[in-house]
């Protein structure tokens, strides 16, 4: 019988492995053509479409972008500012919330969490919400609408949290905490959120992620400020600009493009706007694969 249920297990595994190994290459061979055709020859990459290998390697994209390396530099200086700003305001106000509404003793908790699980349903429609961001709190063309905005969207991660905290914690080592004379604070500060890591850094990734990829805020909100311009928004500005010298060609007029890779560039402005969220991954995967498994398991 050992013999039996040993074999099928590695029967399962091989069979888990491989389908895993499958998977893993078919969401790795999008990014690895991004990265080729960004050093192919432009007109290689027009006629031939996307490649394995290029036939003809080519660095004009990257040296196309160079020429505006200091304005590159800048944005991406923003974007980490905003990032690391954003991250760290979000993540204490998701925490807080998140145990807030996970104590069963809270005055006001059912109102409070259909509040919030409300938002998850329903939003005030894209007219309302950049009326009420640029009347009431006059964000635009300041650095708070790269923030502020993306930190009020935070309804899932609110539940997700709430959950991982209501079923993780264990309830007696709260109450010992209590009776130790720790304050609520206390309690929150040195034992929940210490015990709440893995989730944390699940939460923590996708957020990154949000504020490193957002350009839609910039793009509404910074009209005259374009030296806040985030890596998204100067990347997203320069696309747009051959897009605009390639529709005057199409039309007739005389604008040369002989010095612009009008295909390959978009695939290295793609490639420059992922490096950072790619080196900085490998750094968390351990807490990030615990959480979303303890979610898996918990929730």
């Amino acid at each position: 019988m050992k013999n039996i249920k040993s074999s099928n297990t590695k029967r399962f595994n091989i069979f888990a492995n491989t389908f895993l190994i499958l998977a893993v290459t078919i969401c790795l061979i999008p990014l690895f053509l991004l990265v080729i055709s960004s050093f192919t020859e432009n007109n290689t990459l027009v006629r031939n479409g996307y490649q394995f290998w290029p036939e003809k390697f080519s660095l004009a994209a990257y040296q196309y972008l160079y020429q505006s390396s200091g304005l590159i530099l800048k944005a991406y200086g923003m974007s980490f500012y905003i990032t690391i700003i954003g991250l760290c305001i979000s993540l204490v106000v998701t925490t807080m919330l998140a145990y807030a509404i996970s104590r069963p003793d809270l005055p006001g908790k059912r109102m409070l969490t259909f509040y919030v699980f409300f938002t998850m349903l329903f939003n005030g429609g894209l007219v309302p919400t950049y009326l009420m961001y640029t009347g009431t709190f006059h964000i635009k063309n300041t650095i708070w609408a790269l923030i502020i905005p993306n930190l009020l969207v935070r309804a899932y991660y609110v539940m997700l949290m709430r959950s991982y905290f209501q079923t993780s914690l264990p309830e007696e080592v709260l109450e010992a905490a209590a009776i130790d004379g720790a304050s609520e604070m206390q309690t929150f500060r040195k034992i929940a959120v210490p015990m709440a890591k893995p989730i944390i850094a699940t939460v923590a990734l996708f957020t990154m992620i949000l504020y490193w990829n957002d350009w839609q805020n910039g793009l509404y909100y910074l009209t005259t400020r374009t030296d806040l311009f985030t890596i998204q928004n100067l990347l997203n500005r320069m696309i747009q600009e051959i897009q605009f010298l390639s529709s005057n060609v199409s039309a007739g007029q005389s604008v040369d493009l002989s010095g612009i890779p009008s295909g390959t560039v978009r695939m290295a402005i793609a490639v420059i706007g992922i490096l950072p969220i790619i080196i900085v991954y490998p750094f968390i995967q351990n807490n990030f694969a615990k959480g979303i498994t303890l979610g898996a398991v918990k929730g």
